[in-house]
């Protein structure tokens, strides 16, 4: 077998990874493109594909429909504006607790690191089940404000954009805490030490040293959350008002309500689309030193 393939194992590992993104993202992508640019009809599936239709050919319909239909451009601004909020948020608390991670002893950072991906040893939906007992009018929120005197009658606290934000904040943390980790990690406390020595206070420190050393990981932080968040379609649906018509629901609907499979595979497309602006800023950070 070897006289016959030599040195095939060094040859094929190498193919491994370009075969595995072949398969499970360039042909679900050229998939989903080829979706957009079928036609709906009746049937199952709801679709024919171009060539299947005479004289018709490509169409154009459903990706125009999804870029310039205000309903449409209306989801994905509400979709950038949430993931920009929630990664802004990520980062207010993040940053802290990734400075107080570097600063804690040694022995004990494992046990914070662990703390800080406990939720991802939960399933994501249990965790979500968790927000909506805690904020439902019955919940225990409303019955703990209850009970003390504060409120008469139940805060309308599920279904608002307070527990959207709060299901997302939940949700997206842990990815930005650890980049922050790392990249505070790595700075020199000297360089904070000399600031300190030379008569500069806590917050000049932070301000003119700490701070511009963690930039690049604040930015990988911001879109490490952004990126995902974007297209969330389970926390809105879950947690959020039912104006938050972001373009994961949105798609969601078009795809398994109105069944229209080509404005949601075009939907998808322009989703894409828009995030590979921070995908490659993402990348970019990731290959600098």
């Amino acid at each position: 077998m070897r006289r016959l393939l030599p040195g095939w194992p060094s040859r094929l590992v190498p193919a491994l990874p370009g075969l595995w993104l072949l398969l499970f993202v360039a042909a679900p992508l050229l998939v989903v493109a080829v979706l957009a640019l079928s036609w709906a009809a009746e049937g199952v599936p709801p679709f024919a594909l171009p060539w299947a239709v005479p004289g018709q050919g490509l169409n154009t319909e459903a990706l125009a429909l999804a870029l310039w239909d205000g309903y449409y451009r209306a989801a994905f601004l509400d979709a950038l504006l949430v993931a920009g909020g929630t990664a802004g948020l990520c980062l207010l608390l993040a940053f802290p607790m990734a400075l107080g991670l570097v600063r804690a002893p040694a022995r004990s950072r494992p046990l914070l690191l662990g703390l800080v991906l406990l939720p991802f040893w939960t399933g994501f939906l249990p965790r979500l089940g968790a927000w909506v007992g805690l904020l439902r009018d019955e919940g225990w929120i409303n019955s703990l404000l209850q009970s003390l005197g504060l409120i008469e009658a139940p805060l309308p606290l599920l279904y608002s954009w307070p527990a959207l934000f709060l299901g997302m904040v939940h949700a997206y943390l842990p990815f930005a805490v650890l980049p922050l980790y790392t990249a505070l990690s790595r700075r020199d406390p000297a360089l904070e030490e000399a600031a300190a020595d030379l008569g500069a206070g806590p917050w000049p420190v932070f301000l003119t040293v700490t701070l511009p050393l963690a930039l690049p990981g604040l930015a990988a932080a911001f879109l490490l959350v952004f990126i995902p968040a974007a297209g969330e379609y389970v926390i809105p649906e879950l947690l959020g008002p039912p104006e938050a018509q972001m373009v994961g629901r949105v798609l969601f609907q078009e795809f398994f309500q109105n069944r229209d499979w080509p404005v949601a595979a075009a939907l998808a497309v322009l989703l894409l689309l828009v995030l590979l602006v921070p995908i490659r800023l993402f990348q970019r950070l990731e290959a600098e030193p």
